[in-house]
């Protein structure tokens, strides 16, 4: 991943447009990634995938199949996005289970810490458009 002169706080992928449909375009990133070597891997979304494909919605600009294309990714949101797929997630299981476990027997705690992560889970893909607007990625002609 490179970072382009001027902007420390952007990751850049290149890649080609694979696909265009409607007020989405998705890019497969060049081979080369670079995700080996990388420290936020692990919060990217791109190293984990094995066709390295990312979905833009709502693009600034008309673009066409098969062109070359830079995707920026901004730092900061890799800590919003963990903190709410894992971090959040992780301390509403434990203080429930630590909460129900004071008023209930211990296997119906933990029952009931696991089962709250469902309404948790269920109000996250509610608000994904709300997480497409925060998450945003921008995507960049060649």
């Amino acid at each position: 991943m490179d970072s382009a002169p001027g902007i420390t706080n952007t990751f850049i992928h290149k890649g080609i447009i694979s696909e265009i449909k409607g007020r989405s375009i998705i890019v497969s990133l060049e081979e080369d990634v670079h995700c080996e070597s990388c420290r936020a891997k692990s919060v990217c979304g791109a190293s984990q995938s094995s066709s390295k494909e990312i979905e833009i919605t709502d693009p600034e600009g008309s673009f066409r199949l098969n062109e070359p294309v830079e995707v920026h990714l901004r730092k900061d949101l890799g800590h919003k996005a963990l903190f709410w797929a894992y971090i959040f997630p992780f301390i509403l299981l434990l203080l429930t289970l630590l909460t129900t476990s004071m008023f209930y027997a211990e296997w119906l705690a933990g029952l009931l810490s696991i089962l709250v992560l469902i309404p948790y889970y269920l109000l996250l893909y509610a608000g994904k458009d709300y997480f497409r607007k925060t998450f945003k990625i921008s995507i960049l002609r060649i």
